[in-house]
């Protein structure tokens, strides 16, 4: 496996408020984070790394003390996802400044030929196979209730005006209710995750076709690009290639 990852500010936002977190490759396992924050000044900052580094301390934790089944690998994901919403959560209850703080929260565990994923919030994990990217994760957001309602269009939804309103985040209640699944992961395959700094920017076309041109150089062409489009949140984008 190969991994990319890379982070930026953006044109418009006066601090970075995304964290990642990509593992060295470990027993044939690999461990990709990532956060986008939010809540006010240094709020959305301190989320979306308390979520990351607390979830990958319980992974990596627990991770060799389990049989790494499909549900064994699943349930800690869901395990850790539980874990670093309590530590948030409790983080924003002692600080009036940081009441409402919460983050959105990535998790892909590679392991054998499956990736095993845990999501909240509207970042998102893509999967390229065979020259298609396809999203594998459904954003927890107000517009893509509307979609699947059939209220407005996917396209409508790319433009709509309330599009990152979310339904779901991780820190903001004492518990959640995150999505766990997952995916086959085969020679050839790319995951992909991002915060929507980037897919606020781009159609799934245009970053596909970033990828496609040359992976390696990916994350740096795929945040140029979004800059060019005015940059106008903070940009994360993880890249894990099997070979």
């Amino acid at each position: 496996m190969r991994a990319y990852a890379k982070t930026d500010i953006g044109k418009a936002r006066e601090m970075n408020q995304d964290f990642y977190y990509v593992s060295e490759e470990i027993n044939g396992m690999r461990l990709c984070i990532l956060a986008d924050g939010m809540g006010g000044y240094k709020g959305g900052e301190i989320a979306s790394s308390l979520a990351t580094t607390s979830a990958k301390h319980y992974i990596e934790k627990n991770f060799k003390s389990i049989d790494p089944t499909t549900d064994n690998i699943q349930n800690l994901i869901k395990e850790a996802m539980d874990y670093a919403n309590k530590i948030v959560y409790k983080k924003s209850r002692e600080n009036e400044e940081l009441d409402q703080m919460g983050t959105t929260l990535e998790i892909c565990i590679m392991y054998g030929h499956k990736v095993y994923i845990g999501h909240i919030g509207d970042s998102r994990i893509y999967r390229i196979r065979r020259n298609i990217i396809r999203r594998i994760t459904t954003d927890h957001s107000y517009v893509e209730t509307l979609v699947k309602d059939g209220t407005i269009t996917r396209e409508e939804a790319f433009y709509h005006p309330r599009k990152n309103m979310l339904m779901k985040a991780l820190g903001c209640t004492e518990n959640i209710e995150p999505d766990i699944t997952s995916k086959g992961f085969l020679s050839g395959d790319i995951i992909l995750m991002c915060s929507d700094g980037l897919t606020n920017m781009l159609k799934e076309e245009e970053i596909y076709n970033i990828i496609n041109e040359n992976v390696e150089e990916a994350c740096d062409k795929l945040i140029e690009r979004a800059n060019e489009l005015g940059g106008y949140d903070n940009i994360s984008v993880v890249l894990v290639e099997k070979e």
